[in-house]
């Protein structure tokens, strides 16, 4: 008799327990929004930032050697090319990353 009342008491707290466990679950939200946004905001910085390097030395070999333009215009381009390459694997990561999720969730479903 005492044991069915533990049980019943049990049973009552574990339904308690999962809708409790139901209603704090979390639930979608524009975090992975924000994560698409702050990757875009990242290939963007490292586009930049290869410019930006690009014109400093650019900028830097043309006042050390009395070539204005030449150096400046041609690291230019290359802290372009380079900028673009960083993107271009940061994109690469992101794709294996949700290859491998889309894979993992694929294999869970099985």
């Amino acid at each position: 008799m005492v044991e069915n009342d533990e049980k019943e008491r049990l049973q009552r707290f574990e339904e308690r327990l999962a809708k409790a466990k139901q209603t704090t679950a979390p639930k979608p939200t524009a975090a992975t929004d924000m994560g698409k946004a702050s990757t875009a905001w990242r290939m963007i910085t490292e586009l930049v930032a290869g410019i930006g390097i690009g014109f400093g030395i650019g900028y830097g070999l043309d006042s050390l050697f009395g070539t204005m333009p030449l150096f400046l215009v041609l690291f230019i381009f290359f802290g372009f090319a380079a900028g673009i390459k960083v993107m271009l694997r940061t994109a690469a990561e992101l794709n294996t990353e949700t290859g491998a999720a889309e894979k993992a969730a694929e294999d869970e479903g099985d």
